[in-house]
């Protein structure tokens, strides 16, 4: 396991009492000619907040992106045995389309939705919601972070 690896693994450990409360979930994400990358905040049910930067090193789309890091995000608590998620997103699209509001009518969109949906599922309770892109604005430094830097970025 690589050194990101380790310290996400013990990360994870830090928090290992997922409980019956949500765990929150923050995300957004960039594809340019930069590259693509992604930040993910998790806050658990004492307000600690957890904070991750994702590069990503395969050609991806902003939605790609962003669903990458929803279950990104979706993993990691998953791995702290959160039964009950809320996550929030700055992307109508993405959110609207896994709240059946919109569909995605582009196959690779349609597998992205999938894959998050199939993980939806490992909760007992989930929401999703779609905020501002002001209210996002720590995520937003997060991913534009994780641009500039090689490597993933991890910070507690």
């Amino acid at each position: 396991m690589n050194i990101a690896g380790r310290m996400v693994q013990w990360i994870i450990e830090l928090y290992v009492d997922g409980s019956s409360t949500a765990w929150e979930i923050y995300v957004d994400g960039s594809s340019n000619k930069i590259g693509r990358s992604a930040g993910i905040i998790l806050v658990n049910q004492e307000g600690t907040q957890i904070e991750f930067s994702l590069k990503f090193e395969f050609p991806a789309s902003n939605n790609k992106v962003k669903y990458e890091a929803l279950i990104a995000g979706l993993k990691l608590v998953e791995e702290v045995g959160a039964t009950r998620v809320v996550m929030f997103s700055d992307s109508q699209v993405v959110t609207a389309q896994i709240n059946g509001e919109y569909q995605a009518k582009d196959p690779n969109m349609k597998r992205d939705l999938d894959k998050t949906l199939e993980y939806l599922r490992c909760f007992i309770e989930t929401e999703v919601k779609h905020i501002t892109r002001d209210l996002n604005s720590k995520v937003d430094t997060l991913f534009k972070l994780a641009s500039t830097k090689p490597g993933g970025t991890i910070k507690v």
